[in-house]
């Protein structure tokens, strides 16, 4: 059989690992009124989690990445274009009679898809406003869901568009809006922050690792096609390693995979496979620790180290230094925090690690 595990794009089908119980609550949330907050690190499977749930809906989706976007004019286009891919233009130029500033519309002949742009100058709240306002009248025959990735970008996008978009959001029942973010602290100061117009806005969901008898038993099914007697110790010393980070834990068994096909030797195949991916990313994480300063070298170095937070295995630093080493880590997608802070990839932690001998 060909290689079994995917990672770097949305997973789905056979590739997808467990969430049934996300699944399942995500499938009873699209059925209410209300709007969901996922929160996760980075690849930790929202955005395939959430395509996995749509699946099972008959319901016209429209999703947006907020980093896609540097204006609110940006977002407005890029929604009435994702709205061009479910309805022909000529079925629904009728419900954008109401419009108050008019698109400019031209088609892509490389992809026969519809481009969509606002003339300069155009109000940015009243174009947004419009195509919201579209989307919710779309919805009242078959109602819409719009999933918002990596929201917490909103916050840089343009001063006051949080308090305008609630406002437009609240007067919605045509649609279910989904938020996913992976910046926790902005995505609670968003959606947790009394003051902030967000706030409680959507039931709160956050996505921990896959649970390791889960990711056990998916990894040792799929190596007992090619080394039946070595399946078990190959998926605990994936885990291990992993510690059932789900994007790494994938691209780790493709490479143990690839290697197994290669070659009849199974002794160490794991160990293998993690120096081949190390070494394969040396010149990336080289050019990540040079343009890192002293302070974030030394945090990066104590966690690769240790299995427990910087904070309680050494003082070397100011616990203020240290929080802030680790809150500006954690913004840049270089730390997470589950039950303790650990480098969030862990073939840089064992470069870093390396390193340090």
């Amino acid at each position: 059989m060909k290689n079994p595990f995917k990672f770097g794009t949305v997973v789905d089908g056979a590739f997808f690992t467990d969430r049934e119980k996300e699944l399942q609550s995500i499938g009873q949330l699209l059925e209410s009124e209300n709007h969901l907050v996922l929160i996760s690190p980075r690849r930790f499977g929202k955005t395939s989690l959430v395509c996995k749930a749509l699946l099972h809906i008959n319901r016209p989706v429209v999703m947006i990445n907020f980093q896609s976007v540097t204006t609110v004019t940006e977002l407005a286009a890029l929604l009435l274009k994702r709205i061009f891919k479910l309805y022909p233009f000529e079925k629904i130029k009728h419900a954008m009679a109401h419009f108050r500033f008019i698109p400019t519309f031209s088609v892509n002949p490389m992809t026969d898809g519809v481009d969509v742009t606002f003339q300069p100058g155009s109000d940015n709240n009243i174009v947004l406003e419009d195509v919201l306002m579209l989307i919710e009248k779309l919805g009242e025959k078959n109602k819409f869901v719009v999933v918002l990735d990596e929201f917490q970008e909103i916050i840089d996008l343009e001063k006051g568009l949080d308090k305008y978009l609630r406002s437009i959001m609240q007067l919605q029942h045509n649609v279910n809006y989904i938020f996913l973010g992976s910046q926790e602290s902005m995505m609670e100061e968003i959606f947790e922050k009394k003051k902030s117009p967000f706030y409680h806005f959507g039931i709160l969901m956050r996505l921990p690792k896959i649970p390791y008898d889960d990711f056990f038993r998916y990894l040792t099914e799929r190596f007992a096609f090619i080394v039946p007697e070595q399946s078990e110790q190959i998926a605990k010393d994936i885990l291990l390693f992993t510690q059932c980070h789900p994007y790494y834990t994938q691209q780790l068994a493709f490479q143990v995979w690839n290697i197994l096909e290669q070659e009849s030797q199974t002794v160490e195949v794991v160990n293998h496979a993690v120096d081949e991916l190390t070494q394969l990313h040396d010149f990336d994480y080289e050019r990540i620790w040079m343009a890192m300063n002293k302070t974030d070298r030394h945090i990066l170095t104590i966690l690769a180290q240790s299995a427990t937070s910087p904070l309680d295995s050494k003082r070397e630093m100011p616990t203020s230094t240290a929080f802030s080493a680790l809150k500006r880590l954690s913004k840049q997608g270089y730390v997470i925090k589950n039950k303790k802070y650990e480098i969030d990839d862990p073939f840089f932690a064992r470069w870093i690690f390396n390193r340090s001998l």
